[in-house]
């Protein structure tokens, strides 16, 4: 079996955390996988991973290994790209992920724009209200908005975003204005579930974070939805800010509970840790984070 090939599936099988997942990535049966694996084990002659019939940790042999590994494969993706003559020219294909708003009112735009900067690449966008395993599911760069966790990913902040209340005028005329977090109880509320969770609303309690329990009248999984609902006055939902400045704005939508938000949100642009990005890649994190960055500085300006 090639040497190349049991490297490229090592490496797969290290980020992806298992062997059923790795093969997705790479577009290959599970049974391949594993015949990858032993025959790169069989010539280290040690094991690279522990297996268990419910997951895969790395020895320590392997995480070594995989350190020269990633090595050893980016300088050979480095040589075929200068080959190719793509060490200068950005081309290619990427794909790109984000939330479906943030997608739709931030992100699709630059993509435009990066386009006619850069005609020989092409885009996918994926916008999804999931955190996408981009490794798993072959993403390039993703827009992740809220605190990270550790990863092995590369992370480059571009602002900030916080979470909001709202209502239409309409409906607080009739239903009156909550005055504190457990008032909202008495009152409509219009779940998104991607900010609220387990019919939950976090807030800002003195110095802690505390949460209310609720009983929503209406759950949607679509940011959009929601916020048109609350604008026909059917009750009160939350939102990220960029989601709905323009509706504060017109005066179709009013915070509520402001002295309650919790902190704002960090928002960062994702991409694959390597030792030589790609050129396409790299071009796009230098076109877009700027504007994206200043999309938001904006939009808080205007908060």
């Amino acid at each position: 079996m090639n040497r190349m090939h049991e490297i490229e599936v090592f490496i797969a099988v290290a980020d992806a955390g298992s062997f059923a997942a790795a093969a997705r990535c790479l577009h290959l049966s599970p049974p391949a996988v594993t015949r990858a694996i032993a025959a790169l084990e069989d010539r280290l002659g040690a094991r690279v991973f522990q297996r268990t019939t419910r997951n895969v940790t790395i020895t320590d042999i392997g995480a070594r290994f995989l350190e020269v590994a990633r090595r050893v494969l980016s300088d050979l993706e480095a040589a075929e790209r200068e080959a190719m003559g793509e060490t200068t020219v950005p081309q290619g294909h990427l794909t790109l992920t984000a939330s479906v708003t943030f997608g739709r009112s931030a992100l699709a735009p630059v993509v435009g724009t990066f386009l006619a900067t850069y005609p020989r690449v092409s885009v996918s966008v994926l916008l999804l209200d999931r955190v996408v395993n981009l490794v798993e599911e072959g993403v390039d760069l993703a827009v992740r908005i809220g605190d990270l966790p550790e990863s092995r990913l590369i992370a480059k902040r571009l602002g900030t975003v916080h979470r909001i209340l709202v209502a239409s005028p309409a409906y607080l005329a009739a239903h009156g204005t909550p005055r504190a977090p457990a008032d909202l109880r008495s009152h409509q509320v219009i779940a998104f579930t991607g900010l609220m969770p387990n019919r939950e609303w976090r807030h800002q309690n003195g110095p802690r974070t505390a949460s209310v329990a609720l009983a929503p009248r209406l759950e949607i999984n679509d940011a959009v939805a929601a916020i048109d609902a609350a604008i026909l006055g059917q009750g009160i939902t939350t939102a990220l800010s960029y989601m709905v400045a323009g509706h504060l704005r017109a005066g179709r939508l009013v915070p509520v509970l402001q002295e309650f938000t919790l902190p704002p949100q960090p928002v960062h642009l994702v991409y694959p840790e390597a030792r030589l990005m790609a050129p396409k890649l790299r071009a796009f994190v230098d076109f877009a984070a700027p504007r994206l960055k200043s999309a938001l500085e904006d939009l808080a300006q205007r908060d």
